[in-house]
């Protein structure tokens, strides 16, 4: 009897085209008594996995949010990588309700949205570092200016998380409504294009950089090439693994967008999509141990070493008090006027 009432459900499932039945179908379907290849899935969601994944950007939110007021600098960094962990946290809770109910809606929705923009604003983070590291080895080895890097990514990174937003809204809108989910799916492929697209040049400008760095170092030597003023910071082992873990987390985080395109083009009843494997070893693992690596070398602390300034040094590139430091000097400049009159009024007494 179980086995003529699954074969009629499925045929049910076969013969109607529109997204609407098959919603329909699924909202009656339990684990007793449907496959899961006719869930939302196609497998059922790693409890374990899931829950590992949820822990641990659990708990790198709250290391980005401690770091951020541990060091009071690199706020950008902070707020692009604390909202990009809160949204991988309530994806994962969506995938970790799945486990319980894989035929569900709203889980499978908040995955597929939450989990497709997350990167994006871990990306803005890493956008707004390289500013700093031109700065600290020497403007002259980029060929654009330091400040033009987030005014160039930024707005990049922006247009790519409103398409992926908007794609994932309609896409959520049309779910909700018993429609075809495509439109906002194909919305949400473009801002991932976009990211990728964006990823890719700013790997290129930053190998570029490093290239034009290297050959100056060569030709030049290290004290010419460079600027003298960051070398303490330079030759800190926290900036040099900084620069280890920025490098790594953009090789992952473009990684995982590029999977996420070839995923999402195939549709919500892909072969990528339907497969837990690529899931996570291609978006929580490669996500996750990128946004460790950052963790461990948060910039606002091993830019330390150029906080420490005997001159108004470092401050320039790591963000430093610049303001107050020209208040200072502008007062030291003031109280030596004020002595040199008062000098000159004695003299005529």
């Amino acid at each position: 009897m179980a086995s003529l009432a699954y074969t009629v459900l499925a045929s049910t499932l076969e013969s109607r085209s529109n997204y609407n039945a098959n919603k329909n179908f699924r909202d009656q379907c339990t684990l007793a008594t449907c496959p899961l290849s006719l869930s939302y899935w196609g497998y059922l969601p790693s409890l374990g996995a899931n829950a590992f994944f949820l822990a641990l950007f659990a708990i790198s939110t709250i290391l980005f949010v401690g770091q951020g007021v541990l060091s009071r600098r690199f706020l950008g960094f902070t707020f692009a990588m604390v909202s990009g962990c809160a949204l991988e946290v309530i994806g994962y809770v969506g995938r970790t309700m799945a486990h319980h109910n894989p035929f569900g809606e709203n889980p499978f929705l908040i995955q597929i949205v939450c989990l497709t923009i997350a990167p994006a604003f871990m990306a803005a983070g890493i956008y707004l570092c390289l500013s700093r590291i031109v700065t600290t080895f020497g403007p002259e080895n980029s060929r654009i200016k330091p400040l033009s890097y987030p005014r160039i990514f930024i707005p990049c990174d922006l247009a790519s998380l409103l398409l992926q937003a908007a794609g994932g809204g309609i896409a959520s809108s049309a779910s909700h409504t018993d429609k075809d989910p495509t439109v906002g799916n194909n919305i949400m492929i473009a801002g991932l294009a976009v990211q990728v697209i964006t990823l890719f040049i700013f790997i290129c400008l930053a190998t570029d950089f490093a290239v034009r760095t290297v050959r100056r170092i060569k030709t030049m030597g290290a004290q010419n090439a460079l600027d003298p003023t960051h070398a303490r910071l330079r030759a800190s082992w926290k900036f040099k693994g900084f620069m280890i873990a920025l490098s790594f987390a953009t090789l992952c985080i473009f990684t995982r967008s590029v999977y996420r395109v070839a995923e999402l083009s195939e549709g919500w009843n892909g072969h990528l999509i339907k497969t837990q494997k690529y899931f996570i070893g291609l978006e929580g693992a490669i996500v996750g141990t990128a946004v460790l690596a950052l963790n461990i070398f948060h910039p606002g602390l091993c830019f330390r070493e150029g906080y420490e300034r005997g001159s108004t040094g470092c401050c320039s590139c790591c963000g430093g008090r610049r303001k107050k430091a020209r208040r200072a000097d502008a007062e030291t400049a003031s109280s030596e006027a004020v002595s040199a009159v008062d000098l000159e009024h004695r003299a005529e007494k």
